[in-house]
């Protein structure tokens, strides 16, 4: 067995998939942010920045970071361990305020998953290139995002971000990490 093709190109990546992608629903706010960062670029580009991330954004600590401001977004625009966009920064901030002033009675991960009834979807597909980059759960669920505020939420950022989470899992079949393969 193979793992999934895109995990190869170094050992960062590989301990990613190996370890967190689509395990680690724990780690919510940080994917999402992180997928927000990665739009435009590679994702080893933002896994290499994910410590000094973690570092600038209190381990992603949602009420941390929703208490920051554009002084603190100007500081971050000077840190070249990151990624220095603005509009990405922002997001930051603006998606943890969504998450931390969420309805009562209700959380981010709860809603979230309400879309597939709490069960991943599980995608077996053949090769990386059977993959899509978005698909009509990833445009509904973005839709609905941007609707209660979010940035930086497009189609396609959703998609990898359901991925990331786990809600769909798109290990290839032959991947040692698809699901049918852990238990052998």
């Amino acid at each position: 067995m193979e793992r999934c093709a895109w995990a190869n190109s170094s050992s960062v990546m590989q301990a990613y998939h190996d370890n967190e992608w689509g395990r680690d629903p724990q780690r919510m706010f940080e994917l999402l942010c992180l997928e927000t960062y990665q739009a435009g670029l590679s994702w080893q580009t933002v896994l290499n920045k994910r410590a000094a991330f973690n570092e600038d954004f209190a381990n992603y600590d949602i009420a941390t970071v929703a208490k920051m401001t554009t002084a603190d977004v100007e500081r971050l625009l000077q840190d070249a361990r990151i990624i220095r966009h603005r509009q990405k920064l922002m997001a930051t901030l603006n998606n943890a305020r969504v998450i931390a002033n969420w309805p009562a009675g209700s959380d981010f991960a709860t809603w979230l998953w309400s879309f597939v009834d709490g069960q991943p979807i599980r995608q077996a597909w053949a090769s990386i290139n059977d993959v899509p980059a978005t698909n009509d759960l990833a445009r509904q669920i973005s839709k609905q995002m941007k609707q209660r505020g979010f940035k930086f939420v497009g189609p396609t950022t959703i998609y990898s971000y359901l991925q990331a989470v786990g809600i769909i899992n798109d290990h290839v079949r032959d991947c040692p990490c698809a699901p049918e393969n852990e238990a052998v």
